[in-house]
């Protein structure tokens, strides 16, 4: 856990996978527009070692900070309703 943020235990599986695939496809956009993380970092107005978080898939980045990093390369996230098992 990086040290000074809060980040639940109980993320489940499924969670963490999501967050890595969506710092995946902000990296690989980030890429293929040719810029660099301190490039990105300036156009969201965050610091370079909050890129490197998103696209590492760190589930204590913002959500904010990440849906904002997919906007600029013209990638968007929508939600979509899980059933919990046993229900």
């Amino acid at each position: 856990m990086t040290q000074g943020k809060r980040i639940s235990t109980d993320i489940g599986e499924d969670a963490r996978a999501a967050i890595q695939a969506l710092g995946a496809a902000a990296k690989a956009a980030r890429l293929a527009a040719g810029e660099g993380q301190a490039a990105a970092a300036a156009r969201l107005g965050v610091h370079v070692q909050t890129i490197g978080r998103i696209e590492a898939g760190e589930p204590g980045v913002s959500v904010g900070h990440m849906v904002g990093l997919l906007a600029l390369y013209g990638l968007r996230v929508g939600a979509q309703q899980v059933e919990a098992a046993g229900r």
